[in-house]
Formats: structure tokens, sequence, C-alpha cells
């Protein structure tokens, strides 16, 4: 387990750069805004459709690994749901925190981590998950929260909902870099390079950016946060090793891979739909704080567990 401590550690310690320079303000709030920015709409973006442009969508495209995933992390929702409506929270504020509980940082830090510390192999199994967590339960918090809002479903939250989809350049990225793999055809030795170079700035800066975006967010309800963070952290990523291991019969590798893309910390963009919807943004705020702090042990004892 050292070993892989050691092989993270460089990971958070960049994240933990970030969070020091926003602290101290060397790095202001629109800087780092920014920043996120570039790495969201430029970096990351490249490095998804290269990555996705060199992948066989039939070799890695596994029914019983997406349903797996599904339950898993359905179940994991429910509970969150539960627990959130008998202490007497509000739907949408129910719906909330069971999103936080399950969506994991995997864009800005489980792509190049989990790649770097698992193999190549490990990005088709990775941006599955992805895809799920974007279309799937970002869709579904959308419905309930504007369903719960308006009283009833309708036709227009679903207009919304794939206008949505399509402005999401991480999913554009990843549909767009298939389809020319699909093609068969190889990426011009340019256009190759251009992706390979502006991809590489993905993981330093989103690293910096976390952190420097952690360095603004104040505590509230300090209980809450803990217990979503634990559900993120422990229950999730055990959930899925569950789903995968045992109840689908998931490829070993890609089920290990699965587990440890559950097992990452919750994702900056839980925050910003909870500012969008003005729906507990503080809570998601510090479960954020909270769990990627702690994932600096938790997501190492997942990957030295999933390394064997």
């Amino acid at each position: 387990m050292l070993a892989i401590f050691l092989k993270t550690l460089p990971f958070f310690a960049v994240i933990g750069l970030g969070y020091g320079a926003g602290r101290v303000r060397f790095f202001t709030a629109e800087a780092t805004a920014y920043l996120t920015k570039f790495v969201f709409y430029f970096a990351l973006s490249a490095m998804l459709f290269g990555f996705a442009a060199n992948l066989d969508l039939a070799e890695i495209f596994s029914w019983a690994f997406v349903c797996a995933y599904l339950l898993a992390s359905t179940l994991v929702w429910c509970l969150v749901v539960g627990v959130a409506l008998l202490r007497g929270a509000k739907p949408e504020v129910a719906a909330f925190e069971a999103h936080t509980g399950i969506i994991g940082n995997v864009g800005f830090l489980g792509i190049p981590m989990l790649t770097l510390l698992l193999g190549p192999a490990a990005v088709g199994p990775v941006l599955l998950v992805l895809a799920v967590d974007l279309v799937v339960f970002s869709s579904v918090l959308t419905l309930l929260v504007v369903g719960f809002r308006e009283g009833r479903m309708s036709w227009g939250i679903f207009r919304v909902l794939g206008v949505g989809l399509l402005k999401n350049l991480m999913i554009v990225s990843v549909v767009l870099g298939m389809a020319w793999g699909a093609t068969g055809w190889a990426l011009p030795a340019p256009a190759n390079e251009f992706m390979v170079m502006l991809g590489a700035a993905a993981t330093p800066c989103a690293l910096f950016a976390i952190g420097a975006s952690l360095a603004g967010r104040s505590a509230e309800r300090l209980e809450v946060a803990a217990w979503l963070s634990f559900a993120k952290l422990v229950l999730h990523p055990a959930a899925v090793a569950v789903a995968a291991l045992v109840i689908f019969p998931v490829e070993r590798y890609a089920a290990g891979v699965m587990v440890a893309a559950a097992s990452l910390p919750v994702a900056g963009n839980v925050f910003i739909l909870a500012q969008h919807f003005g729906v507990a943004p503080q809570r998601v705020s510090t479960a954020i704080l909270i769990s990627t702090a702690f994932s600096v042990l938790t997501v190492t004892a997942v990957i030295a567990f999933v390394a064997r």
C-alpha cells in the first residue's frame, strides 16, 4: 500500500499546492475560474477526444459493466435519499444529497490518475463510468429537481435536458472521438501532436484548479457533509465492488477500474449544479472539501486493493 500511496501522493500534492495558492490569495477566485475554463473547454476536451479516438467502442462497452455500476449507484442513491427524508429534508435537497453521494471527480481527477496508476487500458472503463454519471444520473437529478419545483413533468424539461447534454464538452468530446475512431482513420500527425500537447496540460491544471477552488469553500452542516463524504468514499465503492465482482460477471480488470473510479471524492460539478438550482450549495461544498481531504487515504487503499 505504501508504494501506491507514493504514486498517488504527487496528484494530491498538486491539489494541495493549488489549495495553498488559493488560501494566501496568490491565486484568486477569478483566476481559478479562468483556469477551470481552460481545463474544461480546451485541455480536458483534447485529452478525452484523443483517448476516445483510439478506442474501439465494441471492445470497451459491456452491458454487465453498465448494469453493475447502475445498480450499485442506484442503491447508494436510494439510501442517501432515505436518510435525508427521515431527517426531514425537502425532496429536492434529498435528491442533491444523493447525487453528492455517488458522483465522483472522474473527469478532472479520475481520468489522469487512474490512467497513470492502472494503465492505459483503464481509459475505456473510466469513460463508461463518466458517461453513466453525466447522461443518466445528472439527467435524473435535473428531472427530479425541476419536477418537484413545478409539481409536474413537462416536455420542456426534456428539451432543456437535451440541450444541456449537447453543451457538455466532456460528452461531446468523447462522442466525437469515438465517431472518428469508428472511421478507422488515424489522426493526421499534426492534429495528433496538437491533441497530445494540449491534453498534457489537463492533468496538472485540473489538479491545481481543484485545490484552488477548495480554498474558497466554507463549512456548513458538517455532520451531513461528513455522512455524504462517507457515502461517496466508502459506501459507493463498496457497493460497486459487490455488484461488479459478485452479482454481475464483469471482467476483473474492468471491475477493478470501476471500483477505483467509484472511490473518487465528490465532483466539483455537483456544486455548480447546486448553485444553479439554489439547493444546499454550502452543504455540497463542504462535502467536496471533506471528501477530497480524506480521499488521500481512501483512494490509495482502494487502488491498492484493486491492484492486487
